[in-house]
């Protein structure tokens, strides 16, 4: 090893030694702190449950009450009698369900520390939900609170980075200056350094550099002139590269050549990256490819046209964890094989979302047009009906000309929302004054069906956004209520909160509510958890997809959920601005 590197080495070593033991040291005390305060946020919530239970006649109502003050509305909180039973649970409505807690780890921790609280991360029995747990031991219970084990909780017990990021830049400077100091140790290092500075930066070798008569001149100068033997060497090999390499790495699609023993030649990094997800796993080389079973066709079409070298293709589609690839492999006459692979995913996921919208679309269609059609065709066909019957085919062929006209008018707003939102201005709106209006057109509908309305939204509740949308947001939803919650219902209308960029709103009815499995469904386009009598009722299916549609326009977001004691809630929020 020559004298500047050795140097270099020595010097770095230590200062990487000092560097990595102070950052070591630092990084732990970070995370150690940042848990700690994780532990002090939730004793403080065991220790006010504690004082509330104790100073209070509770029920879980109360509780339930209480933890609404607390400003993590991720928080579960469980009570947990001496005897292991749990008296109260905020995340499980019905505690009789959970089994004795005496054996879980947080549990066993706190009655066995002196301090008398236990920690542990893992996930829930009941719920399948990772958490970060602390409990209290008390004199009659335990008290635990948990917040979930998600990626926000797990950046926030990470350790503060900028620290090691400071010790990075130090080393790095300070590698710096050691490099600069070796580099001036001798004249003849420097002047090989300069000159391979040089072939680094593409520029010219054929100048001569003159270097000292010593014993480390002499072997400066024979690396130089065998560096330059290796460099027009190079240089003829590079040209060769360069007419691939430019078109490998800036294409699209994974690109790679191999020669006859399935060794790789040259890949790009689509390649490699989607070897990875065909392989399920990271690969040092692509040449394991070739072992997985979705390749067996490839393997043999390449083998084939290795033994009759010949220009041969093939092309082949393969689906795996959830993406869809298409392999095309070509063979050439030299031994050598290219194999293209595409992610076409998102074409085949558009095209089956096209087929599946054509498919709803035309059925959607089908069903009032045929019923025009055979009662217009009742009417031709019996010229003698009485004008009683004919008008009641009129009346009802009329009918299904509006359940047309609103399936097409849904449709039409859909798509502007999604391909066209600038057809839809903003301005500053009232959205207490748009849900009177709104109610004030349905109130013959809520009379009829004995609906109880009550509206909690505050006086001048504005927002920038579009009136018709925002309009068709809270129509839509008692539009749903009055066709699916039953009678004799109640809906509760509320702005439950707001911060600096968002209103916050709940829709709730106590009607009949949604099975659970339907509920991540019933935002989707002509989506139906009863088809028949839906359609009965004269629904497009597509009321909670403008819903849906019409509050991502406005930057927010909408979820549903049932209720415990009967009914169903939308909870979506509305930007300010």
């Amino acid at each position: 090893m020559k004298l500047n590197r050795r140097l270099f080495l020595y010097f770095f070593s230590t200062f990487f030694l000092l560097m990595t033991v102070i950052g070591f040291f630092q990084y732990q005390r970070e995370k150690a702190f940042r848990t700690e305060q994780l532990d002090q946020l939730l004793s403080t919530y065991n220790q006010t449950i504690h004082k509330f239970i104790e100073l209070n006649s509770w029920d879980n109502s109360t509780l339930t009450s209480f933890l609404q003050v607390f400003p993590d509305s991720n928080l579960r909180v469980t009570v947990v009698g001496r005897d292991g039973w749990v008296l109260f649970d905020s995340y499980v409505p019905d505690v009789s369900q959970l089994d004795n807690h005496l054996n879980r780890p947080e549990i066993i921790e706190a009655e066995q520390n002196n301090t008398g609280k236990g920690v542990s991360i893992r996930q829930s029995a009941s719920t399948n939900i990772d958490f970060y747990y602390l409990a209290h031991k008390f004199d009659h219970f335990y008290v635990r609170s948990a917040l979930p084990y998600n990626m926000g909780l797990a950046v926030m017990l990470k350790a503060n980075m900028h620290f090691l990021y400071f010790m990075l830049s130090v080393l790095l400077l300070a590698s710096l200056l050691l490099f600069f100091i070796s580099k001036n140790i001798t004249r003849s290092i420097d002047r090989l350094q300069l000159f391979l500075s040089d072939i680094e930066n593409e520029k010219a070798v054929d100048s001569e550099i003159i270097f000292p008569g010593d014993e480390l001149g002499q072997i400066s100068s024979n690396i130089v002139k065998t560096y330059k033997k290796l460099w027009k060497t190079k240089s003829q090999v590079k040209r060769e590269r360069e007419k691939l390499i430019p078109h490998l790495q800036i294409s699209h699609e994974g690109l790679g050549i191999f020669s006859s023993e399935k060794k790789e030649i040259l890949v790009n990094s689509h390649f490699i990256l989607y070897s990875g997800i065909l392989t399920d796993t990271n690969l040092e080389s692509v040449d394991a490819l070739f072992s997985i079973p979705e390749f067996a066709e490839i393997n043999a079409f390449i083998n084939e046209g290795l033994r009759n070298k010949e220009l041969n293709r093939k092309r082949i589609t393969i689906e795996k964890s959830g993406k869809v690839f298409l392999i095309q492999c070509i063979v050439f006459k030299d031994e050598t094989f290219e194999i293209s692979i595409n992610d076409i995913t998102t074409q085949e996921q558009e095209n089956r979302l096209k087929r599946h919208l054509t498919q709803n679309i035309s059925h959607e269609l089908k069903t009032p047009v045929s019923s025009i059609l055979g009662y217009m065709e009742s009417i031709v066909s019996n010229p003698d009906l009485t004008p009683e019957r004919q008008r009641f085919f009129i009346d009802r062929s009329f009918q299904q000309a509006q359940r047309l006209t609103a399936l097409l008018q849904d449709i039409s707003t859909l798509n502007k929302i999604e391909e066209s939102t600038a057809l839809f201005e903003k301005e500053t709106v009232d959205v207490t004054e748009i849900v009177n209006d709104v109610l004030n057109d349905v109130h013959l509908q809520l009379e009829a069906k004995h609906f109880q309305v009550n509206n909690n939204l505050i006086e001048e509740l504005k927002i920038k956004g579009n009136r018709s949308l925002i309009y068709s947001i809270f129509r839509n939803l008692i539009d749903n209520a009055l066709a699916y919650a039953g009678s004799d219902i109640t809906l509760d209308i509320s702005c439950y909160r707001e911060d600096e960029q968002f209103h916050y709103f709940s829709f709730s009815d106590n009607g009949n509510g949604v099975a659970e499995e339907h509920l991540t469904r019933i935002f989707e386009r002509f989506y139906r958890v009863d088809k028949g009598r839906s359609r009965k009722m004269g629904g497009t299916g597509l009321g909670l997809a403008i819903v849906k549609n019409a509050v991502i326009h406005h930057g927010g977001t909408i979820t549903a959920k049932n209720i415990s004691s009967g009914g169903l809630n939308f909870i979506f929020s509305l930007k300010k601005v």
